[in-house]
């Protein structure tokens, strides 16, 4: 087989600049919440007209509460290869109608919309990427498959399941988030992440004529809290967040309850393990109270491990084809890949460079994303990863 140099993916995706906008500007218009499961079945139903005339075997995988999602593999592909995972998600966070006060623009080298950063792009490079390697005749010898879900920016608590069965069975996995800042750099680890709610039982009384005979429900959350924030540790990338707080009835009541939920993010999965067993053994100082604790971490971390930065490293070498010039980073919020990495070499944050994920400048660089792509092609051409490595 011919060797296409990265130069020639890249020319040729150039040459069809004005097709990836247009694809993802049909992306962009399907509008698709997380929260709204119907709205969610023309973005699919985009992507699965694709694959289909690339000639990919479809399964449609129904959610449970969400819109579902996508699993799709070549019909003709050789037994006994090697595996790869494009992995994305096709949910964002926008609400339905959107577009009346964010509309898709394309202004010279920078497209924007709801979005296009998170993840529509990283969607249109996969099947751009897949086209490239069609249109120049190349088979790779891993063979790609593709999964596409419809939770992610909701903790992807349906599709992990999915996520974990196929990552057991991949050689490796390409993430299609988006790139790590303006910069565009690979996120090659992300923090964990885990959800806690602590609840606080005590006893009412009246605050003026006998408070004696209450518990404060409330005096125990504010000792619970600074315990929380002790757990903190900016050297180890810990941070532990009390981000809502509840409770009492009135102001002359002594509080019955209290609540606080707090949010979690650790680098590794040891800390998950150490953080989460500190959280769920705290105990009650205040007498009279109880406290009621639950939550785990929903996500893992995405730790560079040896076949990561293998795959890292093979990454950064065929960027050198195409005169880019990669960067690496850990990203604080979690994805599917933290989930893939536990099984099998990822690599994150492949997807589009830009800006604004989640915020009302979401944009797309077009140039720099088009030169993404074509990494992706010469990734998706690579030989298997060596496993041994890990």
């Amino acid at each position: 087989m011919q060797h296409t140099t990265g130069k020639e993916y890249l020319d040729h995706l150039l040459a069809r600049k004005g097709d990836f906008i247009d694809f993802l500007k049909q992306l962009t218009l399907a509008e698709s919440p997380s929260d709204v499961a119907e709205a969610q079945i023309d973005v699919r139903a985009i992507i699965a007209d694709r694959l289909n005339e690339l000639g990919f075997a479809l399964i449609k995988i129904a959610g449970r509460k969400h819109g579902g999602h996508l699993y799709a593999r070549p019909k003709q592909r050789l037994r006994g290869r090697n595996h790869q995972m494009l992995l994305g998600h096709f949910d964002t966070v926008w609400p339905l109608g959107t577009l009346n006060d964010m509309p898709f623009v394309v202004e010279g080298n920078v497209v924007r919309g709801p979005g296009v950063y998170d993840m529509k792009g990283g969607i249109t490079q996969i099947i751009f990427a897949l086209e490239a390697l069609e249109y120049f005749g190349h088979e790779p010898s891993v063979t790609p498959v593709l999964f596409t879900n419809s939770d992610e920016e909701i903790g992807s608590r349906d599709s992990t399941r999915h996520i974990s069965r196929l990552a057991r069975r991949m050689n490796r996995v390409l993430v299609l988030e988006p790139s790590l800042g303006p910069d565009g750099r690979l996120k090659t680890a992300r923090k964990g992440g885990g959800r806690f709610t602590v609840r606080v039982k005590g006893r009412a009384a009246h605050a003026g004529l006998d408070p004696h005979r209450g518990a404060s429900a409330i005096l125990e959350l504010s000792h619970v809290v600074q315990a929380l924030f002790a757990l903190n540790d900016a050297e180890r990338g810990i941070t532990v967040n009390v981000g809502q707080i509840e409770g009492g009835v009135r102001a002359n009541v002594v509080a019955p309850e209290s609540t606080a939920v707090v949010d979690v993010r650790v680098r590794t999965q040891s800390d998950a393990e150490r953080i989460e067993k500190a959280i769920h053994g705290l105990t009650a100082s205040v007498p009279g109270t109880k406290l009621e604790i639950e939550g785990r971490f929903g996500r893992p971390a995405l730790e560079p491990t040896p076949r990561n930065r293998q795959l890292w490293n093979l990454a950064s070498q065929l960027a050198a084809e195409l005169d880019l010039d990669l960067n690496e980073g850990l990203a604080g919020g979690g994805s599917d890949g933290n989930t893939t990495s536990l099984y099998t070499a990822t690599l994150d944050g492949l997807g589009p460079v830009g800006d604004g994920a989640h915020a009302t400048h979401e944009s797309l660089y077009v140039q720099e994303t088009l030169g993404r792509t074509a990494l992706l092609a010469l990734l998706l051409m690579a030989p298997p990863i060596e496993h041994s490595l890990a």
